[in-house]
């Protein structure tokens, strides 16, 4: 009853919403609204939805799979739930100038895994290649990785990437603040590629491929490989390798659009999750949200285990981290792997810096 009135008091907000993302994709459908080309190749990497993709691991391998082609890639993005504004290097592809508190949780652990990587806040994307191109004239990249662009269109891109959740593929096809469409869903018709991620039903997943046939020109398929636990605590303070998963008692903790999943990734891990505790994408931690589970986990002797994005948005908060001094803490690490697609993609990534 609750969520009936809720969506009732959100449904225009979000007929508003839908009507505005329509009058602006008409007006760059119709180049009224301009575009910027790069002299750099382009690569976007974005959702329909809002949040809980599996986006940010997908551009992790976007990357790893540029270096090892010999490429030079660099990252703009945004920086989601960051406290600085406008244009800011993260990092110069030798040494990460910012922490999350300035870049963004993902933007830092994309930062931290890809030390080479050329690393660049904006909230215009244009602003942010224009920057790398201004900053690094000697060293330019040869590609250029826009993390959650799709709708982002002031920026011209070379190769367009929409990962889907196969779980819920249109949030119900209900516009924000209603729904998580960002767009609607017909938006699709811009991607090049179409990424399905989070898959469990195969039959919804040939449903969905089925769908979008003849609407993007390839369809891949992804799983999650959930990697090992990774111990961290207060800088400078000697931390111990965590238990064997199955010996771990947890207090697993996320502030993540899908937290379900990453309960799921952790019991299939064979870790004993005892208790969770969830917050909003983003949200920031505070000694009110998190010192209470500081408290819990050592009243019972748990190990507060979290996502490997929330533990870069922690380290951006050396004061909290500090009080979990005696409480063991450590991240589950997760990569992307393709069961379908994951060749003809490379051929399509490859072809953008050829060209």
């Amino acid at each position: 009853m609750h969520e009936r009135r809720l969506n009732i008091i959100l449904r225009p907000a979000a007929l508003l919403y839908g009507l505005v993302a329509r009058v602006r994709n008409a007006l760059f459908d119709r180049k009224i609204l301009k575009v910027w080309k790069s002299p750099i190749p382009v690569v976007s990497i974005g959702n329909l939805t809002a949040g809980g993709t599996g986006k940010t691991p997908l551009v992790d391998w976007v990357l790893k799979y540029y270096l090892s082609i010999g490429c030079r890639p660099a990252v703009v993005s945004r920086g989601y739930g960051r406290m600085s504004k406008g244009v800011q290097l993260v990092s110069d592809g030798r040494n990460i100038l910012l922490g999350s508190a300035q870049s963004g949780d993902e933007t830092a652990m994309l930062a931290a895994n890809n030390p080479e990587v050329i690393v660049v806040v904006a909230e215009q994307r244009s602003e942010g290649v224009q920057f790398i191109m201004e900053q690094f004239r000697g060293e330019r990249p040869d590609v250029i990785i826009l993390d959650d662009a799709f709708q982002h269109r002031q920026l011209a891109r070379d190769l367009d990437i929409v990962v889907i959740n196969a779980r819920e593929p249109f949030a119900g096809a209900k516009m924000l603040p209603e729904g998580r469409l960002r767009e609607p869903k017909k938006g699709i018709g811009r991607a090049d590629v179409a990424v399905l991620s989070k898959i469990t039903d195969v039959s919804k997943a040939d449903a969905i491929e089925a769908e979008l046939k003849g609407t993007v020109a390839l369809v891949a398929r992804t799983r999650v490989i959930i990697g090992g636990l990774t111990a961290f605590g207060p800088e400078g303070m000697a931390t111990e390798p965590p238990p064997e998963p199955t010996e771990l008692k947890a207090l697993a903790f996320a502030g993540i659009a899908s937290p379900a999943s990453f309960v799921e990734s952790l019991m299939k891990k064979g870790v004993h999750v005892v208790e969770r505790r969830f917050f909003r994408d983003h949200e920031p931690y505070t000694e009110n949200n998190f010192l209470p589970l500081i408290e819990e986990a050592r009243r019972k002797g748990l190990t507060l285990v979290t996502t490997e994005k929330d533990r870069y948005r922690l380290e951006g908060e050396p004061g909290l981290l500090e009080k979990t001094k005696g409480v063991p803490c450590c991240c589950l690490n997760i990569a992307t792997g393709f069961t379908r697609g994951e060749d003809k993609l490379q051929e399509m990534l490859k072809a953008v810096v050829r060209d």
